[in-house]
């Protein structure tokens, strides 16, 4: 047992990713055939950068779903895998507690027990105890004539959603945006906001045309939509933007 980290890596992105995204978003206003706006277009990576900013700017997202990032994802929680798979447009690979014994799982720890020593100690305690328990449980059930996944099935009941979990996940990039306004903002959980924050800078590395302005809602916005209640004060209130915004048209127009 040991307390795990966080760690991701980029398995694969689409070939030709900026190139494909250009050649979707030309054949939208273009009566050409997109295969040869491809092919006319893959060795000028400028014009297509230029071009597909100036797409993802103007709200035109539907041409970013032909292209997909594939990502390796260890050191994580299954508190935060629920989370995660609730995002629809997407598809997972997870592993899975039938098939891989628990005999010995790793952990994740919420920072703010973490850095109690009194509640560090209860949390480690409790997870030591958890872990007496099932391999109690499959020695149990194995006397029983039940071993490997039957017994595995069975005893994985009683682990914590702490216990760390592998996934691998693969999103296109308009789902990637949605994925980051909602998980890098303040108000998302921890662990799956430092997740959402090393993904995005990864798709910032190798495809900036189309991510250089991604993360919370507020960064494309400009306003902060949570209310009064929930901002973090990075950015204002909605009200206070949109409100001015409305005073000053109201003034002009007078």
């Amino acid at each position: 047992m040991a307390r795990v980290r966080l760690h991701v890596e980029l398995l694969d992105l689409s070939q030709n990713a900026l190139a494909v995204i250009y050649a979707a978003c030309r054949q939208c206003y273009s009566s050409g055939f997109s295969g040869q706006i491809f092919k006319e277009g893959i060795n000028n990576a400028k014009n297509q950068e230029e071009f597909v900013k100036q797409i993802v700017s103007s709200g035109h997202e539907s041409p970013l779903e032909h292209v997909k990032f594939t990502f390796a994802i260890e050191g994580v929680s299954r508190t935060l895998t629920h989370q995660l798979v609730r995002h629809r447009v997407a598809s997972y690979s997870q592993q899975s507690q039938r098939y891989v014994k628990a005999s010995d799982f790793d952990y994740i720890i919420p920072p703010s027990i973490e850095a109690d020593k009194e509640m560090k100690k209860i949390y480690l305690n409790t997870m030591q105890e958890i872990q007496k328990s099932y391999n109690c449980l499959l020695s149990a059930l194995g006397e029983k004539g039940k071993k490997g996944e039957v017994a595995n099935q069975d005893a994985r009941f009683v682990l914590p959603q702490a216990s760390e979990t592998k996934i691998v996940v693969t999103m296109n990039c308009r789902e990637l945006m949605h994925f980051f306004k909602d998980r890098c903002c303040t108000r998302a959980q921890w662990e799956i906001r430092a997740l959402a924050e090393d993904m995005l800078k990864i798709c910032k590395e190798k495809l900036p045309a189309v991510f250089n302005n991604s993360g919370a809602k507020c960064v494309a916005l400009g306003y902060c939509p949570e209310g009064i209640k929930f901002t973090c004060k990075r950015y204002p209130l909605k009200e206070e933007v949109l409100g001015g915004a409305k005073y000053a048209k109201t003034k002009e127009s007078g």
